[in-house]
């Protein structure tokens, strides 16, 4: 299929799932609870909010006893992290393992699984990698004889090597070494594959309307994936199917996947496309009515992955641009910054279609990305990792966001990474 012809069956005419006039706790439905921020709730009124909600889970970056404390008697499960600089002393020695598992395993409350590090095959820290898997196998050894918590890790988008079309996805060759005795830990265990996936970033590097439709979840005329036949009406499926073919490809289909992050900023500085409060409520509203329909995605339907949205509060401590600090969907007050129906009170409705905001600037320049003969997009930069200490930018036309994925790096660096498969669709747009 040439270039133009890719584009041109893009987006197809379906909407966003139709919710129902209201919901009661959903195990599928997460949130991110971010603590880089002086203005936080205290945790009873945190945990008050969360039980007056739909939200079934709630992901954790460190332990916090206060909150999950708070928590104790609900229905909301705990996906609990532990930090990237944990993970060497969790890989020294069982018994390290064991004391961590014992001073921060909360026994309150359920925990779904916990994961070893966020995003750290792409932390720019080269040391890492080659001990994810001996701290997880020691803490799955610490975990009490017969628990229900599973042992897994957050990666961001930026360990596929291909994305594009979804049935290419394809796993980094040269992050191998660590990610797939990794996977196979994963598969032998019966843990789930959690990854970051971020469609806004993908409308930051091409700000044209259909392509906004496209990651809100709107109404658009659809993508075909000519390979598989498949036809996307939403960048969050294709994100997801493109894990799922990586998965496929290396003979984990049975490894389930967990979105540990996705989310919209409702604000940001002058040059932030697409971060507005109109945006922000009709992607996250959008995506939980999504959700809530269980259709699935076109490669794997009738199944809702289990999606953690990031965030419950906005993190004021945080650097970069606007954006960074404009993710919350409640403020300090406990009140909503916008509705995406997730009350449990009977009544309330998660939004539809919400027209899309003006377009803010202009697509960026393709920036060299080169395409296949077939139209389709080829990766031409070299796997993320470390030269001299310094995080390698992701060079791939392919290259489905990572953006704020990492939640805690460098925000101009996510940005270069987060551009993603936008950055075909600019290139082939030109051509």
């Amino acid at each position: 299929m040439g270039a133009r012809r890719w584009l041109d069956v893009l987006l197809s005419p379906l909407g966003p799932a139709k919710p129902s006039s209201s919901y009661t706790w959903q195990s599928f439905i997460g949130v991110n609870y971010g603590t880089i921020a002086d203005t936080l709730p205290p945790p009873a009124s945190t945990a008050s909010l969360l039980k007056s909600t739909s939200i079934g889970k709630v992901r954790l970056y460190e332990p916090q006893p206060s909150l999950v404390a708070a928590l104790a008697g609900s229905n909301i499960s705990v996906l609990l992290g532990v930090p990237n600089s944990d993970v060497p002393n969790l890989a020294s020695s069982p018994a390290a393992a064991a004391a961590w598992a014992a001073a921060n395993i909360p026994t309150t409350v359920p925990v779904s699984a916990i994961s070893v590090g966020n995003e750290l095959l792409n932390s720019g820290d080269p040391t890492l990698g080659p001990q994810l898997l001996p701290a997880m196998q020691n803490l799955l050894a610490a975990l009490p004889a017969g628990s229900a918590t599973k042992i897994s890790t957050v990666h961001s988008m930026a360990v596929l090597s291909s994305s594009d079309p979804p049935s290419s996805g394809a796993f980094h060759g040269d992050l191998a070494g660590s990610l797939d005795p990794v996977l196979d830990f994963l598969h032998q265990n019966g843990a789930p594959f959690m990854i970051n996936p971020y469609p806004y970033f993908a409308y930051t590097s091409d700000t044209r309307p259909e392509t906004l439709a496209f990651c809100l979840f709107q109404p658009n005329p659809g993508r075909v994936d000519a390979v598989s036949g498949l036809t996307y009406t939403n960048m969050f499926d294709a994100q997801l199917d493109a894990i799922r073919a990586a998965l496929d490809a290396k003979g984990y289909s049975g490894v389930d996947i967990v979105i540990a992050e996705t989310g919209w900023p409702y604000k940001g500085d002058a040059d932030e496309a697409g971060a507005t409060v109109d945006n922000a409520k009709a992607y996250n509203g959008n995506l939980v009515a999504h959700l809530r329909s269980q259709v699935g995605t076109p490669r794997t339907p009738g199944k809702s992955v289990d999606t953690y949205i990031f965030a419950l509060y906005d993190e004021d401590l945080k650097g970069g641009p606007e954006s960074e600090r404009s993710f919350g969907l409640y403020r300090s007050d406990l009140t909503a910054n916008y509705d995406i129906g997730l009350a449990a009170a009977p009544g309330t409705v998660a939004p539809t279609t919400v027209t899309p905001a003006p377009v803010q600037n202009t697509p960026p320049p393709s920036r060299g990305l080169t395409p296949s003969p077939s139209g389709f997009c080829v990766t031409t930069g070299s796997v993320p990792g470390t030269t001299q200490g310094q995080q390698v930018t992701q060079a791939s036309s392919c290259y489905l966001p990572a953006g704020a994925g990492s939640r805690r790096a460098d925000a101009a660096v996510r940005r270069l990474v987060g551009h993603g498969l936008s950055l075909c669709l600019v290139m082939l747009a030109r051509r």
